[in-house]
């Protein structure tokens, strides 16, 4: 079986994920995995990628999002079941730009997701190494997204790529995920051809 499970008849992932920022729990890593359990990897990977993918100061808080980011698609790889980190990165509070800001912003775009998603082919993510094959793309696109020229932008296309493939595993809808590739595709062809460029232009200026 895969990470997620379809969550209780009638009750949207947006409803859920609202509900548990407005409840008086912790807002911390360990309580977001321990709240959405069997889909804690994918909830966690869509919170955490999300910060990069928006316009906002954060404190360089976005590169500790995508080690952790890192660390979480390993362990798909290595076929865990349940989320393990270090305490200090579970206690850790999520902050007043990401719950404050950030994910009121991606519940909405959560619910128009919702709109449009049907299950499309929900088969697939019941594969172990469907499961394995997501873990190394978010790999792929945090390191991607954190090795990004600084101030260039260009992290927000693998970012957005990684929200997309983890909200497609919360819906388990493969249209969504292959959105996500492509996505991914065109963030790394970004970064590797106008980060490029801009190495090229520096040492010209140099």
């Amino acid at each position: 079986m895969t990470e997620p499970t379809t969550p209780a008849a009638g009750v949207r992932f947006s409803d859920e994920l609202e509900a548990w920022l407005r409840g008086d729990g912790p807002k911390t890593l360990g309580e977001l995995g321990r709240v959405f359990e069997d889909r804690g990897f994918a909830v966690t990977i869509l919170v955490l990628m999300f910060v990069p993918a928006l316009p906002l100061p954060t404190g360089g808080v976005t590169h500790l999002f995508e080690l952790i980011t890192i660390v979480l698609g390993a362990e798909m790889i290595a076929g865990r079941r349940t989320i393990w980190l270090p305490d200090r990165w579970l206690r850790r509070e999520l902050g007043a730009t990401v719950t404050g800001r950030a994910i009121p912003f991606m519940i909405r775009w959560i619910r128009r997701a919702e709109r449009i998603s049907h299950g499309r082919g929900a088969w697939l993510f019941a594969f172990g190494l469907t499961r394995r094959v997501l873990g190394l793309l978010f790999v792929l696109l945090a390191t991607a997204a954190a090795l990004a020229p600084p101030f260039s932008g260009l992290d927000t296309v693998p970012a957005m790529a990684a929200i997309a493939i983890a909200l497609s595993i919360v819906l388990e809808d493969v249209l969504v995920l292959l959105v996500g590739i492509v996505l991914g595709v065109i963030g790394v062809i970004l970064i590797i051809t106008l980060g490029a460029a801009a190495v090229h232009l520096v040492d010209r200026l140099i």
